[in-house]
């Protein structure tokens, strides 16, 4: 029997089945990106590879630069050296007082008389010219070996026989040439008569250019050595026996009024065997010394 205060239960809700759920997992905190760096433009070019900006060729060039030609280099060459030759004139004028005084003494010693000094005039002009283009001989390739010149025309691409060909011309124009305007005069100190003045100043410029070439080679063979000067006349004038020989001749027989053609065709030859084997010579001769 139940108790009379019992109420009646209400019946229990039946609860919907549990699932378990799966745990979420905390993500980290996104990190901050760098800024992005801002690139260098880019311009077109003719390989697959943009180039930047700065390496751009210059306005007005569209390709790498093209070297110098070789007459350009020859031109720079000899303008070069003249310009330095101006700057040094002490050494410019040295070979020229030099042939004005030897030129001078020599009546003093021998006799006033023109006979005699118009006999002895073609030997006097000739050695005075000889010796006195060996004065600039010592300074042709030194200043440029002690600075690196040198070698500079040996790494930069360009004949090294035409550039150091160019520094022989050089010396030609600035010894050589004078002496031969200078060479009728002290001939007519000597008692040479006034038709003789073409065939001296033949003789003494196509002479003066065999001369040059024979000391460019003689320089550039005693380029290492110290006070070469002694060595250098010892090399050069055996070499300069032939041109002394010829120029000579042909001075005697512009003097005596006959023709002087044969002697200064043979002073010709020598000069033109000079202009093709001494630049050889020398540019061999130079790169034995830089090595």
């Amino acid at each position: 029997m139940s108790h009379p205060l019992a109420t009646a239960q209400p019946p229990a809700m039946a609860l919907p089945p549990l699932t378990p759920q799966p745990l979420a997992m905390a993500q980290p905190p996104a990190m901050a990106q760098p800024p992005a760096v801002a690139q260098p433009p880019t311009v077109a070019s003719s390989s697959a590879m943009a180039r930047p900006l700065a390496m751009r060729p210059p306005p007005g060039v569209t390709g790498p630069r093209a070297p110098a030609s070789l007459w350009t280099a020859v031109r720079l060459t000899l303008v070069r050296d003249l310009r330095l030759a101006f700057r040094k004139r002490g050494q410019l004028v040295q070979p020229l007082v030099f042939f004005a005084i030897v030129t001078t003494l020599f009546p003093l010693a021998i006799s006033p008389e023109l006979s005699r000094l118009r006999d002895v005039a073609p030997g006097v002009l000739w050695v005075a010219a000889l010796l006195s283009s060996q004065l600039a001989l010592e300074f042709l390739f030194r200043d440029d070996a002690h600075d690196g010149t040198l070698e500079q025309y040996a790494l930069s691409g360009q004949s090294l026989t035409w550039l150091l060909f160019a520094k022989t011309a050089a010396h030609w124009l600035l010894t050589g040439l004078p002496l031969a305007v200078m060479a009728p005069l002290a001939g007519l100190s000597l008692g040479v008569p006034a038709a003789a003045v073409p065939g001296i100043v033949a003789s003494v410029a196509v002479g003066s250019v065999a001369l040059s070439l024979i000391g460019s080679m003689g320089a550039a063979l005693t380029l290492g050595v110290k006070r070469s000067g002694a060595l250098l006349s010892l090399l050069t004038l055996p070499l300069a026996m032939p041109v002394l020989i010829f120029g000579a001749r042909a001075t005697e027989l512009a003097i005596k009024g006959e023709s002087f053609g044969p002697p200064l065709q043979l002073l010709s030859a020598v000069a033109v065997l000079g202009v093709t084997l001494a630049p050889l010579a020398t540019a061999a001769a130079v790169r034995v010394n830089l090595e």
